[in-house]
């Protein structure tokens, strides 16, 4: 399992299944990070919560790579709100310490147009 599969797997079973073992397994004790909605520096603790308020209300493609070394991951994937026309873009950079996730970033991006619309799938692919 690569490192974006094994990111997307720990919180997809985080948040479909409260089950974050998979993201206790990758993540460093020091794991800090700025949230990407508040803007301010969250713990994993902090990001756990946002999952289990969340996760019911967003579906997430999977994550495409967009660079990777050894101790870096930038990952792109599309969201849409439920039951609504809402899109966007998240771009998350992660960064790697003694194999495990120690920081990441994110940045989103409200999208004014449908992303699934002429690809080759489609949002109910991902609930």
């Amino acid at each position: 399992m690569t490192r974006a599969e094994a990111f997307d797997k720990a919180w997809r079973l985080g948040g479909k299944e409260k089950d974050f073992s998979l993201v206790d397994e990758i993540y460093h004790p020091d794991y800090k990070a700025v949230d990407v909605f508040a803007g301010v520096e969250v713990n994993l603790d902090a990001d756990k919560e946002v999952v289990l308020t969340l996760g019911d209300s967003i579906i997430a493609t999977p994550p495409e790579i967009l660079q990777e070394d050894e101790n870096f991951l930038k990952i792109k994937r599309y969201n849409r709100y439920i039951g609504e026309d809402i899109f966007n873009l998240l771009i998350t950079s992660i960064t790697y310490k003694d194999g495990k996730i120690i920081s990441q970033d994110s940045v989103m991006e409200e999208l004014d147009y449908d992303p699934s619309e002429g690809q080759d799938w489609n949002w109910e692919d991902y609930e």
